[in-house]
């Protein structure tokens, strides 16, 4: 085996590891934000547990972060509470952050 196919390899494991640990991440970035969300319509217990869930479910309807902002703002207009697309996104971005560094804390 050659220091080439030994870098390639090194490579692919590292490329491996790192997206196991963004999907990781993400899908507990997700839960995390369903569950402030649903501490933000009023919900409790099991029923907050459930919505958090399906938070983290709705990227898998519509990949990407759109799908989780669509349905949060449609449930926060639904329940009347105030919300915009750009406060959601900041609070995505600080969970990633959060996130990252617990997925990393669990290796």
């Amino acid at each position: 085996m050659t220091t080439f196919d030994e870098r390639e390899r090194a490579y692919e494991a590292k490329f491996a590891r790192d997206e196991e640990l963004r999907f990781k991440a993400k899908a507990r970035r997700d839960k995390m934000l369903g569950a402030w969300a649903a501490a933000a319509l009023g919900l409790t217990g099991a029923s907050a547990e459930d919505y958090a869930s399906e938070v983290a479910r709705a990227e898998f309807k519509h990949p990407g972060e759109s799908g989780v902002l669509q349905k949060l703002l449609g449930d926060f207009k639904a329940h009347g509470v105030a919300m915009d697309e750009r406060t959601l996104r900041k609070k995505l971005i600080d969970l990633m952050a959060e996130a990252v560094s617990q997925v990393e804390g669990v290796r």
